[in-house]
């Protein structure tokens, strides 16, 4: 049995797909633990509450885990009294050589450190940027045609969160993963233009990127997270300390397939932009 937290989550649906297709029992952990037709069990609770894990443990060998929820540590040492014999944490590319000021860097880097002093055996995977962000723009493309954006000059390798849940599901199912962190990326470096203009061919319309200013951005994003993160993620594309542009072999040194194309994730996904 493996617990999947975050299961209905871009992510965490993905490596319950994945475990499903191992044909293995699974349990799928969220807030409202709505009833599921891909045959993982649903089980509604609340990472911040470690009883709320812990009531769903019983005869769980391996748990996903998402990073950054409260008394992280309480629950994973509600994990080793249950007999969970391996941890597979989301963690993120920006922990390693990260700076712990920056808000989001620091709560991936506690998040790892709460596993790692927990005793159990782990796996951190550290993905970069997912192509599932795309589904951000679903409001501007119910208005119109045009998409603004900011940080119109980074280029990410994006990661359909596809190939995380797979990484994931081999973790936790097979051995030899153990203390090992997994930096991933996807097979090409793309602009937000670039993915704007792949997006529109597979729904068939005629997009134009804008690109946003920075203090349009800063604006735009402020009234969506706290500013702490707001400042973490310009830290990241404006002053530039996170590249997430590099194409990295991971996926397919674990898995045996190159890591699938931002054009497969936006084909796979069009109807959630209808």
């Amino acid at each position: 049995m493996f617990l999947v937290t975050g299961a209905t989550g871009n992510v965490g649906s993905e490596v319950v797909r994945h475990l499903r297709r191992l044909d293995v029992p699974v349990r799928a952990f969220s807030r409202k633990g709505l009833p599921r037709t891909d045959g993982a069990l649903p089980v509604p609770g609340d990472l911040n509450d470690p009883a709320s894990v812990a009531s769903a443990l019983d005869g769980v060998r391996g748990i996903f885990l998402l990073p950054g929820y409260q008394r992280l540590p309480e629950t994973l040492a509600r994990c080793a009294d249950a007999g969970v014999e391996r941890v597979v944490l989301l963690s993120s590319s920006s922990v390693p050589g990260g700076e712990r000021s920056n808000a989001v860097t620091r709560y991936m880097k506690e998040s790892e450190e709460a596993v790692e002093a927990s005793g159990l055996p782990w796996t951190f995977i550290r993905p970069c940027a997912f192509a599932a962000n795309a589904l951000q723009w679903k409001e501007q493309l119910a208005a119109g045609d045009v998409i603004r954006a900011p940080f119109a000059h980074v280029r990410q390798a994006t990661l359909d969160p596809y190939d995380i849940g797979a990484v994931a599901a081999l973790a936790l199912t097979s051995p030899g993963h153990e203390g090992k962190a997994y930096t991933l990326s996807g097979p090409e470096s793309l602009l937000p233009e670039e993915r704007v203009e792949i997006l529109g061919d597979v729904l068939g319309r005629k997009l134009t990127f804008v690109g946003q200013p920075d203090d349009e951005a800063r604006a735009e994003m402020s009234a969506q997270m706290p500013a702490a993160y707001v400042d973490a993620f310009f830290r990241f594309y404006v002053d530039g300390t996170l590249d997430e542009s590099k194409v990295l072999p991971t996926v397919e040194q674990l898995t045996g397939r190159s890591p699938r194309t931002f054009r497969t994730w936006a084909s796979e996904h069009a109807d959630a932009f209808a």
